[in-house]
């Protein structure tokens, strides 16, 4: 039986940069990485790696973004939703005086409302000027504006009507390798897209916005680049970058290669993280036709388009309901461990998600740790070291990577036909200690339905697998293994589990 039609454009590998067809092609202006950063890709298996955190600073107000003045400083500037910005020295710690205070102009009302985002241009050491995302006072619209440090003047850019719903805000600002100043905006807020804003091109709602900042056209105090996608369709509005999203709170750009990544708040069903080639404007990422790889209730989806798929999606049923957008880590204290790897984690479920390119057109994942909780943002500092601020109650931490050995590994045996399938798994335990009594965590394709099962007790919640011991195997010994498996239904996908954890620890994978 085939699947579900979906007009999906897949995810190549990173070192064919990803060139998935977009319906309209872009050319920007992609410029080389910054000299200094080196494509170090670490080759330790990612369940060998393990994230770690430690605190270093307390006492911020609902943190919402970190960024680094690259100026020699050594600093970080930490957004506050009130609307402060605050500096951290390794040094000296948290500075009690704001380095900026906007609250006069930010509307913090709602749980998503604030002062959202910050990004410093390359020039920053010279010009001393910032850019702040914010929702603004009276009515919550979401908004871009220069901050001018030398005389404390707040300069409007740009502005979208948010008036609605509180919800939905977007509000990462990063400086592309081309120049150019890109922001994201959610999609106008309330469930399921009320306002259809994801397929629209006439608003700047669930878009990511890109636009050159260093110069003015006529009456704008910025300039639309004239390679954005949509600047010659009637009825679009030029700025637009990319459209299809539902809330995009957190993206980056790879230092190394250019390339993008997004955290793309789902629904409620799929949370996901999409990876763009350079230069890629004008791809549609679905929302609200899709969320995650599934097509969404009450879908709006228009005639005619092509959407681009996520590189990696998972269920509320991990434990998850945000997911926080990272970074590809690129500093030095680490490289050999985790160089080339990209780092997310999610607001409730604090998990570590570790991705990187697998050398066959996919993606290798693994759950590495976990972040304190309610974790809204990861930063980097200029030389590219991972920090993490949280929502309550209030912290700065010092993100850390170590490699161990998994204490197990899953051997796995796929034999397909028709609709159905079978999976049989090899647990083995790897440790010095026994196991007494397992759960075995693992997502499974989407469309596969499992209807029976042998030597587990085992459920499926939506895309999950809990797998737990029998009577009879309860035990594994160190050295020794067990082996369980089921039979599921499937719709196209024959794909075999991409990650397992054993009692919450992540599992070597095997053949």
């Amino acid at each position: 039986m085939p699947r579900p039609r979906r007009r999906w454009t897949g995810p190549l590998l990173l070192a064919l940069l990803l060139t998935a067809l977009a319906p309209w092609p872009a050319t920007a202006d992609t410029a080389p990485a910054r000299a200094e950063t080196k494509a170090h890709a670490a080759t330790v298996p990612l369940p060998s790696l393990s994230a770690t955190t430690t605190q270093v600073a307390s006492g911020l107000r609902r943190p919402t973004a970190i960024v680094a003045p690259d100026d020699g400083t050594d600093r970080l500037f930490i957004t506050e939703k009130r609307g402060t910005v605050r500096v951290y020295h390794p040094d000296t710690g948290l500075a009690s005086t704001p380095l900026l205070d906007i609250t006069a102009a930010v509307d913090e009302s709602g749980n998503e409302r604030g002062l959202l985002g910050i990004a410093l241009p390359p020039d920053f050491a010279a010009t001393r000027n910032l850019y702040l995302a914010y929702t603004a006072l009276p009515d919550g619209a979401v908004t871009l504006a220069r901050y001018r440090l030398d005389d404390s003047r707040l300069e409007v850019l740009l502005s979208q009507e948010h008036a609605q719903y509180s919800n939905h805000n977007g509000g990462q600002l990063a400086f592309g390798p081309d120049g150019n100043l890109y922001w994201s905006i959610g999609d106008g807020g309330g469930s399921g897209d009320p306002f259809k804003s994801g397929q629209r091109l006439d608003t700047l709602l669930g878009k990511i916005v890109r636009i050159d900042v260093r110069r003015t056209c006529g009456t704008l105090p910025y300039c639309v680049p004239a390679d954005n996608p949509f600047v010659d369709r009637a009825g679009a509005r030029g700025e637009i970058w990319l459209y299809g999203l539902r809330n995009p709170w957190r993206f980056s750009f790879d230092r190394a290669d250019g390339s993008l990544w997004i955290g793309d708040v789902g629904q409620g069903r799929w949370e996901e993280i999409d990876h763009l080639a350079p230069g890629r404007g004008g791809l549609n990422l679905g929302w609200s036709c899709y969320e995650g790889l599934e097509k969404f209730t009450g879908a709006d989806c228009p005639p005619g388009e092509t959407y681009t798929k996520p590189v990696f999606t998972y269920s509320p049923y991990t434990g998850g309901c945000s997911v926080i957008g990272g970074h590809v880590y690129r500093g030095r204290a680490h490289a050999d461990l985790v160089g080339g790897t990209y780092i997310a984690t999610d607001y409730c479920s604090s998990t570590v998600w570790a991705l990187r390119p697998d050398g066959a057109g996919g993606y290798e994942q693994a759950e590495i740790g976990e972040m304190p909780t309610q974790v809204t943002s990861i930063g980097t500092t200029a030389d590219g070291e991972f920090y993490a601020v949280n929502d309550l109650p209030g912290g700065l931490h010092k993100v850390s990577f170590a490699q161990k050995q998994p204490t197990c590994r899953v051997d796995r045996t796929v034999k397909a036909w028709g609709t159905g399938m079978t999976v049989d798994l090899t647990v083995t335990n790897t440790g010095s200690t026994p196991v007494d009594g397992w759960t075995l965590r693992f997502p499974v394709a989407l469309g596969q339905t499992v209807v029976s099962d042998w030597n587990t007790d085992l459920i499926q919640l939506s895309n999950v697998i809990r797998a737990s011991n029998a009577s009879h195997n309860a035990t594994i010994a160190p050295g020794a293994a067990i082996t369980l498996g089921y039979l599921t239904d499937h719709t196209g996908d024959t794909s075999p589990p991409p990650r397992f954890t054993l009692n919450g620890a992540a599992c070597a994978i095997g053949r």
